[in-house]
C-alpha cells in the first residue's frame, strides 16, 4: 500500500515528460527517413533501377524537407511547438505507411509519397528545438539538446538492421514501412496526451519546476506574440555595450545605448519575426553557412552507407543493417558525453561559451573528415573501414556543443526560426549531394573517392567558417 502511495504521489518532472517526447519524436523522424537507406537496396533489385534512379528516390525527400524547415521552426514559435509537432507526425506517419503502395504504383508516384514525407518531417527538428528553449532551463540545455542528437543516431541505430531483418523476412522490404509507420501512430497518440508547448500553462507542472524553467529563459515570455508579417518597425535598443537587439511594438526606430526606460518599455510580444536583422547577424551566419557545407557531407553518408559497404566490401545484404550501425551507435553514445562534458565547462569551470563552441566544432568537423580519409585510404577489410568511420562518427558528435546548440545562444526567442531557415539551406547540398552521388557512381565506374574526398573538404570549410563567425551573446531578444 505505501509503494503504491509513494508512486501516486510521485513528481515526474514536466520536462522530461515533453522533452522525452520530443527526443522520441526525433527517433521515429530519423527512423522512418534512414529506413529508405536500407530498403533502396531491395527496391533497386526488385524494379531494377540504377544508381541514378536511387539517387533521386532518396534526394526526392529533402526537396519537401527543405520547404517547412522555416515555417516549422516560425510556426512553432508562434502557435505552440504541440501543435505543429503533432500535425506533422501524423503527416510522416501516413506518407511513410504509403510508401509501398506508392513505388508499387510507379517511380512518379513513389518520388511525389517521399516529397510529401519530406514536408511533414521538415517541421519536426526546428519544432523540437522551439519547444527546447521553452522547456529546457538554462544550465540543462546542453544536455537536452545532446539528448536530441543523440535521438537521431538512436533512430539510425534501429532503423537500420530492424530494416534489414525485416526487408530478408517473408514481407519483404514493404514492411519496413509498414512497422515504422504504426510506431509513428502510438507516439501521436502519447503526444496529444502529453505534449504542451508552454510551460507556465502545462498542468500538474510545480511552482519549482516552473521557477527553474523560466530562470534566465528568454524564450518563454512571449512565445505567442508575433507573426511573419511586417506590421510595424523595429526598435534597436544596444543594452548597456552587450549588443542585444529588442524588438518591440513602436512605430519609429531608436537607439539608446544606457537608457533604462527604453529597456524597461520593451514589449514581452515581439510584433514579427525579425527577419532582416536575423540575417544581419555574422553570429546567424555562421550557423547557416556551417550547416551548408555540414550537410552535404552528412546526408550523403547517411543514405549511402549501406550501398558504399555493399560495393567496397562486399558485405551480405541480410547483415548490412547489422554492419553499418556501428558508426550510429558510437556517435550516440558519445554525444551523452559531449554534452555534460559542454555543460561542465561552461557552467562549473566557467569556460567562456564561444570557446566551448569553437573547439567543439573543429574537433567534430575535422575529426571526422580526417577518420573518413583513413577509411577511404587505409582501411582493407570491412571491419577496419567500419572501425575508422565509427572513430569518425564519435568525435563528430561534438557538433552538439557547437554548431547545434549556437541559436539558443545568440537567439533564444528565435531558435526554431533560425534552425529551420539553417536547416533549409542546408537541404540545397543535401538534395544535390545526395542525387549526384548516384550519377557519379554510374558516370565513374563507381568511384567511392570523388564522393568521399568531397565529403572531407565540406567538413574542412565547415569549422573554419563557423569558427571565424560565431558568437555567445544574446543578440536578438
Amino acid at each position: 500500500m505505501s509503494t503504491l502511495w509513494v508512486w501516486q504521489n510521485l513528481y515526474i518532472p514536466k520536462r522530461f515528460i515533453v522533452l522525452g517526447l520530443c527526443a522520441l519524436a526525433i527517433l521515429i523522424n530519423y527512423a522512418d527517413r534512414s529506413n529508405i537507406a536500407v530498403a533502396i537496396i531491395y527496391m533497386a533489385k526488385e524494379f531494377g533501377w540504377s544508381s541514378t534512379i536511387q539517387g533521386l528516390v532518396l534526394s526526392s525527400f529533402f526537396i519537401g524537407y527543405i520547404s517547412t524547415q522555416v515555417l516549422g521552426g516560425a510556426f512553432a514559435d508562434r502557435f505552440g511547438g504541440k501543435l505543429v509537432l503533432g500535425v506533422a507526425a501524423f503527416g510522416w506517419t501516413t506518407f511513410t505507411l504509403f510508401t509501398p503502395s506508392a513505388a508499387k504504383l510507379g517511380l512518379s508516384y513513389l518520388l511525389s509519397c517521399r516529397i510529401l514525407l519530406g514536408i511533414a518531417e521538415g517541421a519536426c527538428i526546428p519544432s523540437a528545438y522551439s519547444l527546447t528553449a521553452s522547456w529546457a532551463p538554462q544550465e540543462e540545455r546542453s544536455r537536452t539538446a545532446a539528448i536530441m542528437s543523440a535521438s537521431i543516431n538512436i533512430g539510425n541505430i534501429i532503423a537500420l538492421p530492424v530494416s534489414t531483418w525485416l526487408g530478408s523476412g517473408p514481407w519483404r522490404w514493404q514492411s519496413i514501412f509498414w512497422v515504422f509507420g504504426v510506431i509513428g501512430l502510438v507516439w501521436s497518440l502519447f503526444w496529444q496526451i502529453y505534449g504542451g508547448s508552454d510551460p507556465s500553462t502545462y498542468k500538474g507542472i510545480s511552482k519549482e519546476e516552473l521557477n527553474l524553467i523560466l530562470k534566465n529563459n528568454h524564450s518563454v515570455s512571449g512565445r505567442s506574440g508575433y507573426i511573419s508579417l511586417p506590421t510595424s518597425e523595429e526598435e534597436v535598443i544596444n543594452r548597456n555595450s552587450e549588443n542585444v537587439i529588442d524588438i518591440i511594438e513602436d512605430n519609429e526606430v531608436t537607439q539608446d545605448n544606457n537608457t533604462e526606460e527604453n529597456v524597461d518599455a520593451k514589449s514581452s510580444n515581439p510584433s514579427r519575426i525579425p527577419w532582416r536583422l536575423i540575417l544581419s547577424r555574422r553570429e546567424v551566419w555562421a550557423i547557416l553557412v556551417a550547416n551548408v557545407f555540414n550537410n552535404w557531407g552528412y546526408f550523403v553518408f547517411l543514405n549511402w552507407l549501406p550501398t558504399y559497404y555493399l560495393d567496397r566490401f562486399r558485405v551480405d545484404i541480410k547483415h548490412l543493417g547489422y554492419f553499418t550501425v556501428l558508426p550510429y551507435i558510437v556517435q550516440g553514445i558519445s554525444v551523452l558525453f559531449v554534452g555534460t562534458l559542454a555543460d561542465y565547462m561552461t557552467c562549473k569551470i566557467k569556460v567562456r561559451v564561444v570557446i566551448v563552441r569553437r573547439i567543439a566544432q573543429i574537433i567534430s568537423s575535422w575529426g571526422f573528415a580526417t577518420f573518413l580519409l583513413l577509411a577511404t585510404y587505409v582501411a582493407k577489410t570491412p571491419l577496419q573501414g567500419i572501425i575508422l568511420i565509427s572513430i569518425g562518427t564519435g568525435l563528430n558528435s561534438f557538433s552538439i556543443a557547437g554548431v547545434k546548440i549556437s541559436q539558443l545562444d545568440i537567439a533564444p526567442r528565435y531558435s526554431g526560426v533560425i534552425f529551420g531557415l539553417a536547416n533549409s539551406l542546408g537541404m540545397i547540398p543535401a538534395i544535390l549531394g545526395v542525387s549526384l552521388t548516384g550519377w557519379i557512381l554510374d558516370a565513374t565506374g563507381r568511384n567511392w573517392n570523388i564522393i568521399w574526398n568531397s565529403i572531407a573538404i565540406s567538413y574542412f570549410m565547415d569549422a573554419i567558417i563557423f569558427s571565424i563567425l560565431v558568437g555567445d551573446k544574446v543578440v536578438i531578444e
